[in-house]
């Protein structure tokens, strides 16, 4: 059992309960569903998880002067990428599988388990994409950037997930949801925001 008293594993373990989180929002979708584009900027959910792997690659990496192994992995962003297609880490070609996505993603997350394991928390680092005046970084502060970004996505493909089947919680095991009834509880919502013309202020 992970030792939550230590600070690097409560830190490792928070940020395995976000990408846990954000993978079983794939679990049991189509091809289709998992790359159809859901909001007006395309945000898809391989998309969310192709992003939140490449992050974890940069700053678990190249950061510490760690080198991932697969640097030439379909799914892996280079600068010369971003530079064609600024969007490129936020889709995921035809021709790579929602499996391949999740099994990149479990190894990077491996990956950057490895440096928290074997740096301390003081450990000083370089963000080579930051400006050089604030570039460098401790292993703590990273993690902590780590955890908030991809908690920050898991929580947009909790919204894209549930507008395509319902389904919506923190985890199959424990969706973290009480036992209402929901059509209800939104339209008692709908009735309070009805109160209000378009664009009105409160007031």
């Amino acid at each position: 059992m992970t030792d939550l008293l230590d600070p690097a594993a409560a830190l490792q373990h928070y940020l395995q309960s976000s990408r846990d989180a954000l993978l079983w929002k794939l679990d049991g979708l189509g091809e289709r569903d998992l790359r159809l584009p859901r909001t007006p900027t395309g945000t898809n959910l391989l998309g969310i998880v192709r992003h939140v792997a490449n992050v974890e690659i940069g700053y678990f990496g190249p950061t510490f002067g760690r080198e991932w192994p697969e640097p030439d992995h379909p799914l892996v962003v280079t600068d010369e990428d971003y530079d064609a297609d600024p969007q490129r880490d936020w889709w995921v070609p035809a021709e790579v599988s929602a499996t391949d996505v999740a099994d990149f993603y479990r190894a990077v997350a491996a990956f950057g388990d490895a440096t928290i394991a074997d740096l301390p928390l003081d450990a000083v680092g370089a963000v080579p994409w930051w400006p050089e005046e604030r570039r460098e970084v401790s292993l703590h502060r990273i993690i902590v950037h780590v955890i908030v970004d991809t908690t920050r996505h898991a929580g947009h493909a909790d919204i894209l997930r549930e507008g395509i089947d319902g389904a919506a919680g923190l985890t199959v095991a424990a969706p973290n949801l009480p036992d209402v009834d929901w059509p209800a509880y939104v339209d008692r919502l709908r009735q309070v925001a009805e109160r209000f013309e378009p664009g009105s202020s409160h007031p």
